[in-house]
């Protein structure tokens, strides 16, 4: 099993999670890593970011350590959201990274989904030594690109065109859902419940696909009436849970979608006086930072969107480097981060 080797579960440190271990902010990170001596900051505030990035094993990648191809600066990503959640700010910080190996800088661009405001950033960027463009959306989704990014030198990170012209990075959420399910199998638990998120939702069915095909494989006949649609959110957790141990029949082991509704699942559980995991086990998905947190902390899947960041500015600079890739869907692993809400405690 995958053990938990980054802050936060994932599989590599940020600067966003040595910003919050020493208290300041991501700009002051940069300053102190990059060693500015004209940066008016305190030792006692240099010595907070050193300190914490030695104690999460952060290694900060010095801008220009390997060459840019092709005299080429400026790699623009594009994101839908960046507030909701944190993926995309997950996946920039991953391109970000990639990118200061080469010198090269990135900028982030808001659009909310709107054509028009795309493709003004894409004529405004136009003018620059613009080496490409990552388009990024906070939900894995089909998306249709307005012509003015119809190029190759786009990548698309957690969402994917119909037609397959553009590479895409996307979550291997198929198997991150077989993983999960298969861990519970091997905990001995023999009637698994899965709180599904929102209906419609490609992440939602994926997951349900790796849930079922882990149940196949392990000769377990799939039962509908152990899934319930939630909506991602603690709420749906709680109720869908209430309406699972109601059964006649109720799981001993449940998986939820991602992590905030299985928040929901712990609360409903001790409602009933049931213990994790005890009574009940429970595994998670997304590895948000409240995961780690929970009591007891929550076995959970990284949703890796700083790696397929990273993933899409690479496969940019071998573009520009003669490297072309070929317009694949990328599916990179959701790995499992263990903690203590699946195996039972010792009698």
């Amino acid at each position: 099993m995958a053990e938990n080797k980054g802050h936060g579960g994932r599989g590599r440190p940020t600067m966003m999670d040595v910003a919050a271990m020493a208290g300041v902010s991501q700009a002051t990170v940069s300053l102190v890593l990059n060693g500015s001596p004209g940066a008016k900051l305190t030792d006692t505030t240099r010595r907070r970011v050193l300190d914490a990035a030695q104690k999460l094993g952060y290694q900060f990648v010095r801008r220009g350590s390997r060459s840019a191809p092709g005299g080429q600066s400026t790699i623009v990503f594009i994101a839908d959201e960046v507030t909701t959640d944190p993926w995309m700010a997950l996946a920039f910080e991953g391109a970000r990274d990639k990118a200061l190996e080469f010198g090269i800088n990135i900028c982030l661009e808001l659009s909310h989904g709107d054509a028009d405001m795309e493709t003004a950033v894409v004529n405004q960027m136009g003018e620059l030594p613009t080496l490409g463009f990552i388009y990024g959306t906070i939900l894995t989704r089909l998306v249709e690109l307005p012509p003015a990014l119809a190029s190759d030198r786009t990548v698309l990170v957690n969402c994917y065109d119909a037609q397959r012209a553009y590479p895409s990075v996307l979550p291997g959420d198929l198997l991150g859902g077989r993983t999960a399910t298969e861990r519970l199998l091997q905990a001995g638990r023999k009637r698994i419940g899965f709180i599904n998120g929102q209906h419609g939702v490609d992440a939602a069915r994926d997951r349900l696909k790796g849930y079922k095909q882990a149940l196949a494989s392990n000769d377990i006949p799939f039962d509908a009436d152990l899934v319930r649609p939630g909506n991602w959110e603690p709420t749906a957790g709680y109720e869908m849970t209430h309406e699972l141990m109601a059964m006649d029949n109720p799981p001993d082991a449940i998986f939820c979608a991602n992590d905030m509704m299985a928040l929901g699942c712990y609360e409903a559980l001790a409602e009933l006086g049931l213990k994790v995991p005890d009574d009940v086990a429970v595994i998670g998905f997304d590895d948000r930072e409240i995961s780690q947190h929970m009591h007891p902390p929550l076995t959970t899947l990284i949703l890796p969107h700083y790696e397929m960041g990273q993933i899409a500015a690479e496969l940019l600079i071998d573009g520009a480097g003669g490297l072309y890739a070929k317009p694949n869907r990328i599916k990179v692993e959701c790995e499992l981060v263990e903690r203590q809400s699946v195996e039972r405690s010792p009698s």
